[in-house]
């Protein structure tokens, strides 16, 4: 019966979803005819309102009888729990947000930039998925139907979207503006409008997209999710997703400011014009990226050690990619020493692309320091075999591709250009690829001899008698968790004091007293945080910092 259960209830709500898009289709385009009537966009297609009309006037009414029908299931607590119920919320919700959302900022922008009717039908289509969503976010958050599993969803999904839309907004904006800056009028006849239409265009969507980003993140509490869910969003949007457009941004804008310096081969205009979208880039994602690595770093050892080795995979890619392209355009010189602006061009986007990864990579990936012990050890084990594997894969098809262009130039009647030529750009690609595997290679075989050596290479160990700690303190945590580590080896999970925590008492900075010593500074407070553990043995543990610079150190049952 459960079997039987689950399928129905997948079956169902596939259903009720195809029929709420049919429906919703429908409706818009009925909407958009009425809105457009007398305008030049009135149409005689019979088609389009043959379908317009099926799909609303019976997609709409049995939409509605089968939603009824789930509705009146969801008294039951098991129904209410069913994850179909959750996949359905969060989709419906989702795409009718990402619709309403893209159609009513289209809507405005083409208003601002005055293109006629066309703003009619996006309007239409705004108006109808919007009420779609305002539906779906009512069930959503009913008190008594709710779901029960998969409830954060729709929150850790709205917050991406509207930071997707937001950031793209701001980007857009803020290169227009640098745009007309730097090339001056010369912008009008390039994109056939005025440049600040274009930049009022993109805020609106900045804005928009802003405001549907603090509507789920601050609003609907999406900054205190400790979700799964909520973690990979947070690196592979926040630290990944911004990480490239920063580095993407930071490269670009050097690679021009290299060639204004020693490769003046083309004129300046054209030298200028990939400056403004670059460095508004590298503006923005280095905003979006800085405000999610904070935020990271309250969050569990596993999700900030997850969000290092995120920036620096992005930075090993782009100083590899600097390095395969160097010695591609150094191969070019060689081969022919008068190949000219072409071969210095590619050059200078070599030498920008490593200048911009390399720093990167070394601060998040810090080669010196040895593997410290914890949660994120099996990250970083993972890490470095995802990289060497995947760079090595890369290396053996560029080696294929190489052996392949030499058998074709030595066998067949070739004419034009040396094998040099022919096998600069992927016997440039091998070299990165080689070196990145093998560095990786090589620190995940010291990493396995020293796990192997255990306290002989690494002192003595000593005994966890602590499974998870839960550390409440003020804004400045990180040298408390850092003793927690050290001590414990146990995870810690950061939670913040409203009222500040421990970064100063009420009577001018001096400090109370707790446990018999003075936590007036940092290192006192560290001090008698680490004898506080001392013989502490639980499977979870709580820490309070007061507000007075004090150290609670509280044993938890189960």
């Amino acid at each position: 019966m459960s079997a039987q259960r689950t399928v129905r209830r997948l079956i169902t709500y596939a259903l009720l979803f195809a029929l709420v898009v049919t429906a919703a289709v429908g409706l818009g385009g009925l909407l958009g005819r009425l809105l457009v009537t007398g305008t030049e966009l009135a149409t005689d297609d019979v088609a389009g309102l043959a379908r317009s009309l099926a799909f609303a006037l019976i997609g709409g009414p049995l939409a509605a009888l089968l939603w009824w029908a789930v509705w009146r299931r969801l008294d039951d607590p098991e129904e209410r729990s069913a994850i179909g119920w959750g996949l359905y919320l969060a989709g419906a919700y989702l795409l009718a947000l990402l619709i309403a959302s893209t159609n009513v900022l289209n809507t405005i922008s083409s208003l601002i930039g005055g293109q006629g009717p066309e703003w009619r039908l996006s309007l239409a289509t705004g108006l109808v998925w919007a009420a779609v969503w305002a539906w779906h976010r009512w069930m959503w958050r009913h008190p008594r139907k709710s779901p029960t599993e998969l409830a954060d969803v729709p929150t850790v999904l709205g917050s991406v979207l509207g930071l997707v839309l937001g950031v793209g907004g701001a980007v857009a904006a803020l290169s227009t503006l640098l745009d007309a800056a730097l090339r001056g009028s010369t912008t009008e006849v390039s994109v056939g409008k005025p440049w600040w239409v274009s930049a009022l265009q993109s805020l609106v969507w900045a804005v928009g997209g802003t405001a549907v980003w603090w509507w789920h993140w601050r609003h609907d509490g999406g900054r205190r999710l400790r979700t799964g869910l909520a973690d990979v969003a947070l690196i592979t949007v926040g630290v990944l997703g911004a990480g490239v457009l920063t580095l993407g941004g930071a490269g670009v804008a050097l690679f021009v400011v290299l060639r204004l310096l020693f490769d003046r081969t083309e004129p300046l205009e054209l030298l200028l014009e990939p400056l403004a979208p670059a460095v508004s880039a590298a503006a923005i994602g280095t905003l979006v990226w800085v405000y999610h690595r904070k935020i990271a770093r309250g969050r569990s050892e596993a999700t900030l050690q997850g969000g290092r080795l995120v920036t620096s995979g992005v930075a090993l890619v782009a100083a590899a990619s600097g390095i395969g392209v160097i010695v591609n355009s150094v191969l070019a010189m060689t081969a022919t020493p008068l190949a000219g602006a072409g071969a210095r061009t590619l050059l200078l986007a070599g030498i920008s692309s490593l200048l911009v990864g390399g720093p990167v990579w070394w601060l998040a990936w810090r080669p010196l320091e040895p593997a410290a012990a914890g949660a994120g050890l099996n990250a970083r084990r993972i890490y470095l075999v995802a990289v060497f594997g995947l760079s090595a894969v890369v290396a053996v098809v560029t080696l294929l591709v190489i052996g392949f262009r030499m058998f074709e130039f030595f066998l067949g009647d070739v004419s034009g250009g040396s094998l040099v030529d022919r096998i600069r750009a992927p016997l440039g690609l091998l070299v990165a690829t080689g070196l990145v595997s093998g560095y990786h290679f090589a620190v995940w075989r010291q990493d396995r001899v020293l796990s192997a050596a255990g306290p002989a290479a690494a002192g003595p160990v000593r005994p966890r008698t602590i499974g998870h700690v839960i550390l409440v303190a003020g804004s400045d945590s990180a040298p408390l968790r850092r003793v927690i580590d050290e001590v414990t080896g146990a995870g810690v999970t950061v939670w913040k004091r409203a009222d500040g925590g421990a970064d100063g008492g009420a009577d001018g900075g001096v400090a109370g007293v707790a446990g018999g010593e003075v936590a007036g500074n940092t290192g006192a407070q560290e001090e008698q945080l680490a004898a506080a553990l001392e013989g502490v043995a639980a499977a979870r543990v709580l820490v309070v910092a007061d507000q007075h610079g004090g150290i609670d150190v509280i044993p938890l049952q189960g």
